[in-house]
């Protein structure tokens, strides 16, 4: 695909913005749409169009990952000792759901088109609340209670607990395809603001629940916690399991169109399923590789998340206004936001690392 060709398509993603004299967009704007590839070149060139890219796809990648992990390691608590062979291989446990999880996913990341599968992931949003019902009703009403709030504040832990919150909002590299699916793109800022609210408040009720259910004691996945024999229990990982199946080949999508672009068989079906298989393979490797649901999420979100959500629509933006380099107010909450997520970047990724490496 050549640039002009890139640039229009990149235009039908972004939202109508009102202009204004000697100004571009605003930083509050600029950081709420998100980040894409061309504004990475528009401020620092083909270097700067091809490191966002590179943080972006990486960043899914994972993410693509997490979902395979999560799958295994909920199945695996819904039914334990769970095994089949293959070629006398025997493969059991979560790492057999593993790899069904990839069989039935597989057909979904073919589809050229993703509306269909928009739909459906649109249960997702439901799915979610229906979670921190479950969760809820477990400690309120199925006898767990809600007493384990013991330590108020763990500084140790702080850099991991913001990396995590953080990973809750890496949805900016999924924005440009999800806006060009919209009928209407210029009601993308509301759904955004909609989407950003009632994220915030799901992701803190459950965050909240879970501590005060089980303390120091909670696991990476709150679900693995809860009573197994409970029909709440059952429910709450019914519906934890609707989303990586329905949002996979969405998650994958800007990966798979990105390499497809630069294949000169870009218009081969057959090579697109190909692409698509073996991207599918390479993430069930990694997830077998290394299950560790909660250590990966602490990575993308210190080293992917803030890195592509928080550091470069800053630096995008302070290079290509020129306005907002002059010492003021705004340049002030840049420079604090630059700061601060340079730490938890830093501070958060290598205690990640350093906790994948010391489960290998």
């Amino acid at each position: 695909m050549d640039i002009s060709k890139a640039e229009k398509l990149e235009s039908q993603n972004e939202l109508p913005q009102p202009q204004q004299q000697g100004r571009g967009t605003s930083f509050l704007r600029t950081c709420f749409n998100g980040l894409n590839a061309l504004s990475g070149e528009h401020a620092f060139g083909y270097k700067g169009r091809a490191i966002v890219s590179l943080f972006m796809c990486l960043e899914l990648y994972l993410v693509a990952v997490e979902f395979l992990i999560l799958e295994g390691d909920n199945l695996d608590k819904l039914f334990p000792n769970t095994g089949f062979r293959v070629a006398g291989l025997k493969i059991e446990g979560r790492r057999a759901f593993v790899l069904l999880t990839s069989l039935v996913v597989l057909p979904t990341t073919w589809l050229k088109s993703l509306g269909m599968l928009a739909y459906v992931s649109a249960g997702g949003v439901l799915a979610s609340f229906i979670l921190v019902v479950c969760i809820f009703w477990v400690g309120a009403v199925d006898g767990v209670g809600f007493h384990e709030s013991n330590v108020l504040l763990n500084w140790r832990g702080m850099p991991t607990a913001i990396s995590m919150f953080t990973f809750c909002y890496c949805g900016h590299s999924v924005f440009p395809t999800l806006c060009s699916s919209m009928k209407d793109r210029s009601r993308f800022s509301k759904v955004l603001l909609v989407c950003f609210i009632t994220s915030t408040i799901n992701y803190g009720s459950m965050a909240v629940l879970g501590y005060l259910m089980y303390g120091e004691h909670l696991k990476s996945q709150v679900t693995l916690n809860l009573p197994i024999k409970k029909i709440s229990t059952k429910i709450a990982i019914y519906t934890t399991l609707i989303n990586p199946l329905t949002k996979y080949a969405i998650i994958i999508a800007p990966i798979t169109t990105a390499i497809e672009e630069k294949s000169i068989f870009s218009n081969s079906r057959s090579l697109s399923i190909i692409i698509r298989t073996a991207l599918v393979i390479s993430t069930v490797i990694v997830a077998l590789t290394v299950p560790f649901f909660g250590y990966i999420m602490a990575f993308i979100g210190s080293f992917l998340s803030v890195t592509s959500s928080i550091l470069l629509p800053c630096l995008c933006y302070l290079k290509t206004n020129k306005t907002a380099q002059k010492f003021r107010f705004e340049l002030i909450i840049i420079v604090t936001i630059l700061v601060a997520g340079s730490f938890i970047g830093v501070v958060g990724t290598f205690i990640s690392v350093k906790q994948i490496v010391n489960h290998l």
